[in-house]
C-alpha cells in the first residue's frame, strides 16, 4: 500500500484531521468479541427458562397474536408475519426468522406444535418451500402461551427502536421449555435439551406445586424420560437420570422395528419409527455405504413406502440364510436406526445462563406461574373494584333520576354539573363523570335491576379473588387447576417407549453365558448364514460341521474312510441348529 504524504494529509479538512483517534487493536476486539457474545447469548440462542422460547421465537407468537392469526381465523402468507416481526420487533433478517417459524409449525421437530403451518414446510430430508409459498396462524397450544398478556402478567420491554413495545416473557400456561425441548449453539456454550410429554410434564408439575419439598425421585415417577415426537425406543435410562440430577446426560434411541415376512420366501425388518431428527433418506444412504463397505451383510434391498396413509413404512429385505436379528443388531452399530442424544439443559434464569436439572427447571417455571397468576388476580381485583364503583355511582343516579336531570339541565357547563352532583349526592368525580356520559336509555327500572344484578355479581367475584391473593395455598390450587385443564386439552398419549435395559445387549450376555467352552459370542453365531450343513461323529469322538453341498456324497455314506479318520455318524443340520447325543452310559450332551 501507498503510504500518504504528509502534504496530502494536510489537504483535509481540519476538522476531519483533528477527529482522528488511536485505538488499540487488541482492547477493540476484545470489546466487540465481549459484546458479540453477550448479544448472541441473551438475545439469540439461549431459551429463558420461564416461557422456553428464543427471542426470536417469542416475537413471532406475540405478533401473530396481535395480528388476529387466531386458531379460529384463516391462515396468511408466511412472508407477511415474517415482514411484520422483522420490520417491529426483530432486526436480524427474514432468513432467521422464517426458520424460526417453520421449526416451531414442524410436528417432526415439536412435541407440541405452536404454529399451524399451511403448505410445504419441509421433512426430516428436505427443507421447507419459501415464506411466499406457505401460509401460517397460531396453533390453538399457542395460545396457551399467549393468554391474558393484555391483564398486566408480563412485564413489557421497547423494541429496538423503541417505537413499539413487546413482552420480555410470555405468560406460558404450560412449561414448554420441557415439552418442546430446544437446541442452540452461543458463544461457549450450547443448549440441546429434549421434548417431553405434556401430561406428564404437567403431573410432575402440579405434584411439586402441592409438594414443594419434593425429591427428584417423586417426580421421576410422574415425568420417567423424554418422549420424542418421531416415537421410537429410549435405550437405558441412566444418562436420563443424570440429566435430571445435574443437566447433562446423553441416551441412546432406536427405531421402532419388527421382524416381518416381507415375501413368500423372504423376511425383513420393517421400520416404523426413527430416532428424534433422523430422516428415512439418511438411514438409506448409511444402509447402502455399509452394504458397499462390507460392515453390513445379509441385505438383499432397502425399500421406502412412506406415504401419508399408513405412514412411516421402510422396509428392509435379508437375505435367505441370514438371521434378521443378527442384521438388526449391524443396523444399530452401523446405521443411524441407533442415534444418541446429549441433554445439555441451559437455559436463562434471572438474564443469566444456568444448567439446570428437572426439579430447577420446574421450580423456575412455578414461580414464574404463580407470579403470573398472580398479577392478574390483582389486575382483574382492580377492575372489578372500579366497576363495582361505577356500578354504586349508577344506583344512586337512578333513584333520583328527576333530580340528577335536573341538576344537568339547570348547569351552566359540564364542570358545574359535575360539582353539584358530587356534593349533592356524595359521588366521587369518576362516578360523576360516568353518570355525565350516561344515555337515557339507561335509566330505566329494567337498567335498574340489571345494575343491581351486577353489583351482586361483582361483589362475589371480588371476595374470590382477595380470597386468592390472600392465601398462598389457594394460589397454588388455582395454577394447579388451571394446568391440569391444559394438560386435558392438548395432551396426547406417549409415543416414546422407554426401556431400562438393552434387550438385544441382553441376549448377547445370556446366549454367551450359556455357549460351550468355545466362548462363542451371540454376535459371531448370529452372523453365520443360517445354510444346510452336516454335523459328523468321527470314531475317534470328535464332531465337526462342514458345508452341506460339497460334501454332500462323501458322507451320505457313514462309515466311509477318509485320511483322517472315519466318521460313524452323519445327520443334516443348519449352521446355527443345536444336536444332542446320548451316551452309552446313559449320559446327556448338547453341542451347537
Amino acid at each position: 500500500m501507498a503510504r500518504r504524504s504528509k502534504s496530502a494529509v494536510e489537504d483535509y479538512p481540519v476538522d476531519i484531521v483533528e477527529n482522528i483517534v488511536d485505538i488499540d487493536v487488541s482492547a477493540e476486539m476484545e470489546s466487540s468479541f465481549l459484546e458479540y457474545s453477550y448479544s448472541v447469548i441473551y438475545s439469540r440462542a439461549l431459551p429463558d427458562a420461564r416461557d422456553g422460547l428464543k427471542p426470536v421465537q417469542r416475537r413471532i407468537l406475540y405478533m401473530m397474536q396481535q395480528m388476529g392469526l387466531r386458531p379460529d381465523k384463516g391462515h396468511v402468507k408466511s412472508a407477511r408475519v415474517t415482514g411484520e416481526v422483522m420490520g417491529k420487533l426483530h432486526p436480524h433478517g427474514d432468513a432467521a426468522i422464517y426458520d424460526a417459524m417453520v421449526r416451531l409449525a414442524q410436528p417432526f421437530a415439536m412435541r407440541l406444535p405452536l404454529v399451524d403451518g399451511h403448505g410445504n414446510f419441509g421433512s426430516l430430508d428436505d427443507g421447507p418451500a419459501a415464506a411466499r409459498y406457505t401460509e401460517v396462524r397460531m396453533d390453538p397450544s399457542a395460545t396457551a402461551l399467549t393468554a391474558d398478556l393484555d391483564e398486566d402478567v408480563v412485564d413489557f420491554v421497547p423494541n429496538y427502536d423503541n417505537q413499539f413495545m413487546q413482552p420480555s416473557v410470555l405468560p406460558a400456561a404450560f412449561p414448554n421449555l420441557l415439552v418442546n425441548g430446544t437446541t442452540g449453539i452461543a458463544v461457549g456454550m450450547a443448549t440441546n435439551m429434549a421434548p417431553h410429554n405434556l401430561r406428564e410434564v404437567i403431573a410432575g408439575t402440579r405434584h411439586l406445586i402441592a409438594n414443594p419439598d419434593a425429591t427428584l425421585k417423586d417426580i421421576m415417577k410422574l415425568i420417567p424420560g423424554p418422549d420424542l415426537p418421531s416415537g421410537g425406543t429410549i435405550v437405558g435410562l441412566g444418562g436420563i437420570r443424570d440429566a435430571y440430577e445435574g443437566g447433562r446426560g446423553t441416551f441412546k434411541t432406536r427405531a421402532k422395528v419388527s421382524i416381518e415376512q416381507v415375501s413368500a420366501r423372504k423376511q425383513g425388518i420393517v421400520v416404523t419409527e426413527l430416532p428424534y431428527m433422523v430422516g428415512p433418506e439418511k438411514v438409506i444412504e448409511k444402509i447402502k455405504d455399509g452394504v458397499n463397505s462390507k460392515k453390513l451383510t445379509g441385505i438383499s434391498d432397502v425399500v421406502d413406502l412412506t406415504d401419508r396413509q399408513q405412514g412411516m413404512r421402510l422396509v428392509i429385505e435379508v437375505k435367505n440364510g441370514f438371521n434378521p436379528q443378527a442384521v438388526l443388531a449391524a443396523l444399530y452399530k452401523h446405521t443411524p436406526l441407533e442415534d444418541s442424544f446429549g441433554i445439555n439443559n441451559v437455559a436463562l434464569v434471572d438474564g443469566q445462563p444456568q444448567t439446570l436439572g428437572l426439579l430447577g427447571l420446574l421450580h423456575v417455571y412455578i414461580n414464574h406461574r404463580l407470579s403470573v397468576v398472580r398479577r392478574r388476580t390483582e389486575f382483574r381485583l382492580g377492575k372489578r373494584r372500579d366497576r363495582l364503583h361505577l356500578v354504586e355511582g349508577l344506583l344512586i343516579a337512578i333513584v333520583d333520576i328527576d333530580e340528577v336531570i335536573q341538576i344537568i339541565r339547570s348547569s351552566d357547563e359540564t364542570a358545574q354539573a359535575r360539582e353539584r352532583l358530587m356534593k349533592v349526592f356524595d359521588l366521587t368525580q369518576v362516578q360523576a363523570n360516568h353518570i355525565l356520559e350516561l344515555r337515557l336509555r339507561q335509566l330505566t327500572k329494567y337498567s335498574r335491576i340489571e345494575l343491581e344484578a351486577e353489583r351482586d355479581k361483582l361483589a362475589e367475584e371480588i371476595a374470590e379473588l382477595e380470597r386468592i391473593l390472600g392465601s398462598d395455598m389457594a394460589l397454588r390450587e388455582l395454577v394447579s387447576d388451571e394446568l391440569a385443564e391444559v394438560a386435558e386439552k392438548y395432551g396426547t398419549d406417549r409415543r416414546t417407549v422407554l426401556k431400562s435395559k438393552d434387550d438385544m445387549q441382553s441376549a448377547i450376555e445370556a446366549v454367551s453365558a450359556g455357549a460351550s467352552k468355545a466362548k462363542k459370542s451371540l454376535g459371531l453365531a448370529l452372523e453365520i448364514a443360517d445354510e444346510p450343513c452336516w454335523v459328523v461323529l468321527s470314531a475317534s469322538g470328535m464332531v465337526g460341521r462342514t458345508p452341506g453341498k460339497p460334501m454332500r456324497e462323501a458322507l451320505s455314506d457313514p462309515g466311509k474312510r477318509l485320511k483322517h479318520d472315519v466318521f460313524t455318524s452323519v445327520v443334516p443340520a443348519t449352521a446355527r441348529g443345536e444336536i444332542g447325543a446320548v451316551t452309552s452310559t446313559g449320559g446327556w450332551c448338547a453341542c451347537r
